[in-house]
C-alpha cells in the first residue's frame, strides 16, 4: 500500500479526501504551523524540514499499521477456518499451521525451514510434502484474493492480490450457490 504524503496545511482538501478512503497518510507539517490533531492509526506527521530517512521511516511504519489494521487482512481461527471479507475456507491442521507461519510474515519471505518447523514440529518431511501442501493452500486461498508466491531458493511469500470477497464461499474456496448455506 502506497502511503500518501500530504503537505499540511496547504493540501487540507486532499487530506480530507484521503481520510475518507482510509488511505495511510503522512503529513509534512510546515515549520511554523501547529501540528494537526491525529486520532487515526493510519495518519502521522513530521515537521519540516525533515530528513529523507526520517520521512521514509514514518512511511514504513504507516504501511505496516495499514497492513495490520486492514479489514481485508486474513484471519485464521483456532479451528482452521481462514476468513477474509465475507468468505472463508477450512484448512486441515497441517495447512493451518503452515498458513499461520505465512500470515505472521505476510508480505515478507517465510523460509522453507520455518514452514517445515511450523507444519511438522517433530521432524521435517521430504521436500515434496511441503510443496504439495503449499499447492493445496494456493488453490484454497486464491478464492480469498490471496497468493502464495515462490521466492526461488528462499521460501514463500503471502500477499493479497485482490479485494476481500464480499460474498460467502462454500468453505472449499469456491462460490456457494445463491441461497445455499455455506458448508465445510
Amino acid at each position: 500500500m502506497e502511503v500518501a504524503v500530504v503537505h499540511y496545511p496547504a493540501e487540507r482538501d486532499r487530506l480530507d479526501a484521503l481520510r475518507g478512503q482510509d488511505a495511510p497518510r503522512l503529513l509534512l507539517v510546515e515549520s511554523e504551523e501547529p501540528p494537526p490533531q491525529v486520532d487515526d492509526c493510519l495518519e502521522d506527521w513530521i515537521r519540516l524540514p525533515a530528513s529523507d530517512a526520517d520521512v521514509e521511516a514514518r512511511k514504513r511504519a504507516l504501511a505496516s499499521r495499514h497492513e495490520e489494521h486492514s479489514p481485508e487482512r486474513p484471519e485464521l481461527d483456532e479451528n482452521g477456518v481462514l476468513r477474509r471479507g465475507a468468505a472463508w475456507v477450512a484448512l486441515p491442521p497441517v495447512e493451518a499451521r503452515l498458513f499461520t507461519a505465512l500470515l505472521e510474515r505476510m508480505g515478507r519471505v517465510t523460509t522453507r525451514n520455518d514452514l517445515n518447523a511450523a507444519g511438522w514440529p517433530a521432524e521435517a518431511p521430504d521436500r515434496n510434502v511441503l510443496d504439495v501442501h503449499i499447492l493445496h493452500l494456493r488453490r484454497k486461498t486464491a478464492a480469498l484474493g490471496l497468493a502464495i508466491r515462490t521466492i526461488r531458493s528462499r521460501g514463500y511469500l503471502l500477499e493479497a492480490v485482490g479485494p476481500a470477497p464480499d460474498a460467502p464461499l462454500n468453505g472449499r474456496g469456491t462460490a456457494a450457490p445463491i441461497g445455499a448455506p455455506a458448508r465445510a
